[in-house]
């Protein structure tokens, strides 16, 4: 399992993950066909069944669709779809997360935002 270490999170939640860090970082872009189940699975060394889990919520999502008999492709508008998913994400994750730790240490929003300052200069 190459990639597929985080025990926490299921095993078709990171290939759909990773299936759409390669649609953000236009390793697939729109309109590409990408790996079939079988070859996630040979790839991965998973049950073919967790790979098409996770090919599948891409596909409830309308990130990825099937062309019958020819195999899946990433969808038009897929790109900007997983950015505006992955931003509500980090929203929910990070930010709501870190301004009810900062409510509960008294960090002003002013304070939150130096720090954010801060930390941005550090990494620049």
């Amino acid at each position: 399992m190459s990639f597929l270490i985080d025990d926490s999170r299921p095993i078709f939640v990171q290939i759909a993950e990773r299936i759409e860090d390669d649609i953000i970082k236009g390793v697939l872009p729109e309109e590409s066909q990408v790996l079939s189940t079988n070859q996630f699975a040979a790839f991965y060394k998973i049950n073919p069944a967790t790979a098409a889990k996770g090919v599948n919520l891409l596909v409830d999502e309308g990130i990825l669709y099937k062309k019958r008999g020819i195999g899946m492709f990433v969808a038009e508008g897929a790109r900007a779809k997983v950015i505006e998913k992955r931003k509500e994400q980090f929203f929910e994750e990070y930010v709501v997360t870190m301004v009810r730790e900062a409510k509960k240490l008294g960090i002003s929003a002013e304070q939150l935002t130096d720090m954010i300052r801060r930390g941005d200069m550090h990494n620049g």
